[in-house]
């Protein structure tokens, strides 16, 4: 049996855990990143792609934000698509700032090369193909993961363990079921992503409420565009060609007179439910929840990984601080003062995915109240602010860790 020690024992290399590893050995602190599915898998994955500017200032303070600075697209607003007519949310003009569009896969990418270059895999400090099977411990002092890989299995002892490892991880299922509440809404529609080899047809992302269901042109390169469509929950992927794909695209986005949408060849393509789901605490014991594995949010607000990384940026603070000095009070404060913010961003994910979405039963009436709703919102400054400002995220005044 493999037998490892470390400061702080990590489930999963997404984001979340590969950005508290970097924040911690930044710091001069040990961790050992677990991770189910292989490398190339982790680097593949599409995911978001809409970065706040705090997100970028933690990443670029963090030691790896070279790439992003120099690849990303600065988007200063979005566009809104409805009853014929185009309404544009200009963030910089309302509120002073903007966001950056740059893949999550490429943030993954990134921080995997900085840990490489560290010489964390040699140190064997990230496991790539090592699901974690269990967690133990978590009352005391010494928790421990079990692992397996190559056919091996393993644990890891620790001082803490984080749970980075998503809604379907080992480590939401490690806490004491009568220790948490569990808060959960499933919405009754789903969406197909698709990613085409096509330049994209806009500058800034295109937010199109339409009565055949909602519609997203969003971006991913100069070469690369995403497109989501509502569909319903239970839809098969499998009746939707690419034909088909192109053809509801163009109804629900192609409403503007003179606007176009180009067409490609699609890459890539998959159905995902909408959920918002968070779990409360964020902490039992030595076993620290971040990211997906504590709260989900419906991807309309593009919050989700920017939610991951302020998590984690709030715990490397609380850790440093426990290594430094042993004192445990940003550890202690960590659970609500994430929670503050998870709810804040619930709340405005939930209210964009309303306000865009068309309900399965819905009737003309219910139509004609929304589109209402959305020219208010179009007419309204304090309205459009309201948006802006939930968009490009709202301030820490903490600063985040930075690299030595």
């Amino acid at each position: 049996m493999l037998s490892l020690r470390t400061s702080v024992a990590i489930v999963g290399a997404g984001p979340a855990g590969l950005m508290l590893s970097q924040l911690l050995a930044n710091a001069g602190i040990g961790s050992c990143v677990l991770e189910r599915s292989s490398r190339e898998h982790v680097e593949g994955r599409v995911r978001a792609g809409v970065l706040e500017p705090g997100s970028v200032e933690a990443l670029c303070a963090a030691g790896v934000g070279a790439r992003l600075l120099r690849e990303r697209q600065v988007h200063e607003g979005i566009e809104l698509r409805f009853g014929g007519a185009s309404h544009r949310i200009d963030f910089e003009a309302l509120v002073g700032r903007s966001v950056s569009v740059y893949g999550q896969r490429e943030v993954v990418r990134d921080l995997i090369a900085a840990r490489e270059a560290a010489g964390c895999l040699e140190r064997r400090e990230l496991w790539f193909d090592a699901p974690a099977l269990g967690i133990e411990g978590i009352e005391g002092e010494r928790p421990e993961v079990s692992f397996s890989s190559g056919g091996e299995t393993g644990r890891v002892q620790a001082d803490w363990v984080v749970g980075c490892d998503g809604f379907h991880g080992v480590a939401r299922r490690s806490l004491p079921s009568a220790s948490q509440r569990v808060f959960e809404r499933v919405y009754p529609f789903a969406w197909l992503g698709v990613l085409a080899q096509v330049a994209p047809s806009t500058r800034e992302l295109i937010y199109a409420a339409h009565e055949r269901g909602f519609a997203l042109h969003s971006l991913r390169s100069p070469e690369l565009s995403r497109f989501y469509l509502q569909v319903p929950v239970d839809e098969d992927l499998g009746a939707w060609s690419d034909e088909r794909i192109w053809s509801e695209l163009r109804t629900r986005l192609e409403t503007v007179a003179g606007w176009k949408l180009a067409s490609g060849p699609i890459i890539e393509r998959g159905i995902a439910a909408l959920r918002s789901f968070v779990v409360e605490p964020m902490r039992h014991g030595r076993l620290l929840l971040a990211g997906d594995a504590a709260h989900i949010v419906p991807a309309t607000g593009a919050k989700g990984l920017n939610l991951a990384l302020h998590d984690v940026g709030r715990l490397a603070r609380g850790l440093i601080e426990w290594y430094g000095s042993g004192s445990s009070v940003q550890l202690d404060a960590y659970s609500d003062a994430c929670l503050r913010r998870v709810w804040r961003a619930q709340h405005f994910s939930s209210w964009m995915t309303g306000l865009l979405h068309v309900e399965p039963e819905a009737s003309a009436f219910d139509w004609r109240v929304q589109l209402a709703q959305l020219e208010y919102v179009a007419g309204s400054r304090a309205a459009r602010t309201s948006i802006a400002e939930n968009y490009v995220g709202w301030s820490d005044t903490e600063p985040a860790p930075t690299a030595a």
